[in-house]
């Protein structure tokens, strides 16, 4: 069973590496938002991390915008309260607040896993 990570040492860690483990961080949410919307058409963590970076982050906002319908798909799945934020990550990148895309993203995913481990939810 998965973990909740914590969101601020993430933060932390994220700056104290100058953004590195950031990208450590996209493909882990990708990848566990995959696994709890059992989406497979979406792009392993990895791969959407290799297309951001030969984008030069265009494909970033695909991604905001793909982890916001996956995460609703996987809150709904899961019995919980589903919210479509697509848009809104797509708006916090374009005005360079990426971080908080993935703080929110990855409290998301950490509510469906806490209701995973509770064994509130199938």
């Amino acid at each position: 069973m998965k973990e909740e990570k914590n969101i601020v040492l993430n933060i932390i860690l994220s700056i104290i590496t100058c953004g590195i483990y950031a990208l450590i961080w996209l493909v882990q949410l990708t990848d566990d938002a995959r696994e709890y919307s059992g989406d497979t058409e979406m792009q392993s963590g990895a791969l959407a991390l290799v297309l951001t970076i030969i984008t030069c982050g265009l494909y970033g906002f695909y991604w905001d915008y793909k982890m916001g319908k996956m995460i609703c798909d996987a809150q709904a799945k899961n019995n919980l309260p589903a919210n479509d934020n697509s848009i809104m990550y797509i708006i916090l990148n374009l005005v360079g607040l990426s971080i908080v895309n993935y703080c929110l993203m990855q409290s998301d995913l950490n509510q469906i896993t806490k209701a995973k481990s509770s064994g509130s939810i199938n």
